[in-house]
């Protein structure tokens, strides 16, 4: 368990850094599974709090940060799928590398997501009946959670984001159709987009245990905001991921300022609200995400979002499949 937190102030999470994110607005990033306690004098807690933040952000000017691997298996994925030569036996034997994975993608494809109309019980089979790009997605996805969505003592936390970044591939790929974009980049982008949130936390933690000092959930969750954008873009050029994927997480939430794909990082931002008005239906009201102005960035309509709205159980039923 973490232990209880004992600063308690207001950060600001600004900053103004090429591939850098500002926190649009504080409450639409506050988690469910953290309060704020145990306050102190302003004096301590702003000194402690610029201590923590100077010495994240030295780590990753310096590059000290402990960035996390792309697995193997997810970084041949990458290269398979672009691939014009690749076919059904090339996935089959490349998935089949790892048991683990191969017994999830099975359970993933029996699951009522994707409603087979009989048991498919080889890889081979779930290609045949999936589809090469679908399954590759599926690949990915269940290769990059083990490394990178672990930070032990905030399990709550870290679920609710890997969950969150399910969704939001999913919403993303949701948009994506309605205004016929590339799906497949779609996805990345929506999945990928707070990649730099785990690292984040689990770098505060570690600089709380080197200080041994106690560090507040709030204190915690507003960095992890303010900076995860910087991290998920030394993450994305660690990864060889995609250019447009590597903005969309540095500009999603300021999408207008994006140099060269604000198509993407708008769709993502869209697809983080949607992500966000399914998991934490609190935080966001459907009157609210309706009068959201990326719709008209995006060329949606009101019938457009009626149907992103009703996308909902099918959303949540693909989260869930990833969870099996």
């Amino acid at each position: 368990m973490m232990p209880q937190m004992r600063l308690r102030v207001k950060v600001s999470t600004g900053f103004n850094r090429q591939g850098s994110v500002l926190a649009r607005n504080a409450q639409q990033r506050r988690s469910p599974y953290w309060s704020a306690r145990h306050p102190v004098s302003p004096s301590q807690a702003e000194t402690a709090t610029a201590e923590l933040e100077q010495e994240l952000s030295q780590r990753i000017d310096q590059g000290a940060m402990e960035l996390p691997l792309l697995p193997q298996v997810a970084g041949q994925l990458l290269t398979l799928v672009n691939d014009p030569r690749a076919d059904a036996a090339k996935l089959s034997a490349l998935i089949h590398q790892d048991q683990a994975l191969a017994a999830h993608l099975l359970r993933v494809a029996n699951s009522p997501a994707y409603m087979p109309r009989s048991p498919i019980m080889s890889l081979q089979h779930a290609v045949a009946m999936l589809g090469m790009s679908l399954l590759s997605e599926i690949a990915f996805t269940a290769s990059i959670k083990a490394g990178t969505f672990q930070v032990p003592g905030h399990e709550p936390f870290v679920k609710h984001l890997w969950h969150h970044a399910l969704a939001s591939g999913a919403y993303a790929k949701e948009i994506a159709r309605i205004r016929r974009y590339n799906v497949e980049s779609a996805y990345l982008c929506g999945l990928l987009h707070c990649i730099g949130k785990p690292v984040v936390l689990r770098t505060l933690v570690t600089i709380g245990c080197q200080r041994r000092a106690t560090v507040e959930p709030s204190l915690l969750l507003r960095l992890v905001d303010g900076y995860h954008g910087r991290v998920g873009v030394l993450i994305a050029e660690k990864w060889g991921l995609p250019k447009q994927v590597a903005e969309s997480i540095g500009f999603y939430l300021h999408y207008e300022q994006a140099p060269k794909f604000k198509q993407e990082c708008a769709l993502t931002y869209l697809a983080d609200r949607f992500a966000t008005y399914l998991l934490t239906p609190a935080e966001i009201e459907e009157a609210q995400l309706r009068e959201e102005h990326v719709l008209v960035d995006l060329n949606l309509y009101p019938d457009d979002v009626d149907a992103l709205i009703a996308a909902r159980d099918r959303v949540r039923g693909l989260v869930e499949a990833m969870n099996l």
